[in-house]
């Protein structure tokens, strides 16, 4: 059985949580590191751990070692890029974004992308400010479009858009807990610390 434990990240996780992420972008998403998209993965003390609203969890396995990330900001998303009627919905400092849900090919399918999403609108709801959970994926990343499905509403697609926009999923998922990965059938896999 295998064991994990997810918990805030601390200056310790950082070089390891970076790593997981740098190495998301680099072989899951095929863009490498993107200044304009990625800013937050080379300082994520200054965009995670220091604003007070903000968080960084990590999932960490028997050994010690970061397997997976999972952010939440304050940031809405913003025009351009992304459509001017969801800057418009999802404002910034009401909207807790989801950022950098990413966990390590020999890890994933255990609850472990789960358990960090159950955590962070945990973690959103606490704050009790923001008003909605909003975020965006890459469909052509396997996997992710049906995992996110499964937790909230698409709310825009843009490959429906003409010229297909960025090609990106966007997602409103419910405020409020979605249960831990502990409560449920994953249970008899994986142990949660």
């Amino acid at each position: 059985m295998r064991t994990y434990s997810v918990r805030p990240a601390t200056a310790d996780d950082l070089d390891s949580a970076r790593s997981v992420m740098l190495d998301t972008v680099y072989r899951d998403f095929g863009t490498g590191y993107v200044p304009r998209w990625h800013a937050d993965i080379v300082d994520p003390a200054a965009y995670y751990l220091e604003p007070v609203r903000h968080t960084l969890l990590v999932a960490v396995d028997a050994d010690g070692r970061v397997v997976g990330t999972g952010a939440l900001d304050s940031r809405g998303p913003q025009s351009p890029p992304n459509p001017p009627r969801l800057a418009e919905r999802y404002p910034s400092g009401e909207t807790a974004q989801l950022r950098r849900v990413y966990v390590r090919p020999g890890h994933r399918r255990r609850g472990i992308a789960r358990e960090l999403v159950a955590r962070l609108l945990d973690f959103a709801a606490a704050d009790g400010g923001y008003r909605s959970v909003y975020l965006h994926t890459d469909p052509a990343v396997p996997g992710a479009e049906p995992f996110w499905r499964s937790l909230g509403m698409v709310v825009h697609d843009e490959r429906e858009d003409a010229g297909g926009g960025q090609g990106v999923v966007h997602f409103e998922i419910p405020l409020g807990r979605t249960g831990s990965v502990a409560d449920g059938p994953e249970r008899a896999r994986v142990y949660w610390k």
